[in-house]
């Protein structure tokens, strides 16, 4: 080997190592697949109102939930709807070994009004994070373990629309439930 290659084995090692790490492992992938399957299968309803969106990404299965199937406008305690709808994921969720499962909560830009403010929540960040912990609760009271299983609101930061319409104001307002891991 010249000098010139000696230098240059080891960058494309280096790239070689880095593109096989951004690989996802097939048993993660599968795993990631079937709860894809059943959550598609046990949420058909919601996914055909339009209520839900079950989104792959490379490593991870995101669950979006417009906030209206579970909150009641302005608030941050689940409603029947919420739990009938929070219930069809439970089981999926109960099966999780080794997978984390995040809960993320969302608002639209508009200010809390005075009826939230009595009762503590400042932001449009408290009632995001009220928002996710409600749903982590209610899911853990539902037995998907706990050690799995986080919370964090992000109040009106990473809208997915403009805030500048109703319509795009209500695809911000959102909980997003995030499978990171092998899928099992």
């Amino acid at each position: 080997m010249t000098y010139r290659y000696k230098l240059a084995l080891p960058a494309v090692c280096a790239l070689l190592l880095g593109l096989l790490a951004a690989c996802v492992p097939v048993q993660q992938y599968n795993g990631l697949e079937q709860a894809y399957q059943q959550l598609k299968t046990q949420l058909t309803a919601e996914i055909n109102a339009d209520q839900v969106e079950i989104t792959q990404l490379q490593g991870q299965l995101k669950v979006t939930m417009k906030d209206e199937i579970l909150f009641p406008e302005g608030g941050y305690q689940i409603t029947a709807r919420a739990e009938s709808t929070l219930s069809k994921l439970v089981p999926t969720l109960q099966g999780l070994q080794q997978t984390r499962i995040v809960v993320d909560g969302y608002t639209d830009n508009v200010p809390i009004g005075p009826e939230l403010k009595r009762m503590g929540i400042e932001s449009n960040l408290d009632l995001s994070s009220r928002r996710a912990d409600t749903v982590v609760n209610y899911l853990v009271s539902r037995g998907v373990r706990q050690s799995l299983i986080s919370a964090q609101g992000f109040g009106d930061a990473q809208p997915v629309a403009s805030n500048d319409t109703a319509q795009g104001r209500a695809k911000n307002r959102r909980i997003e439930v995030t499978l990171v891991g092998p899928g099992n």
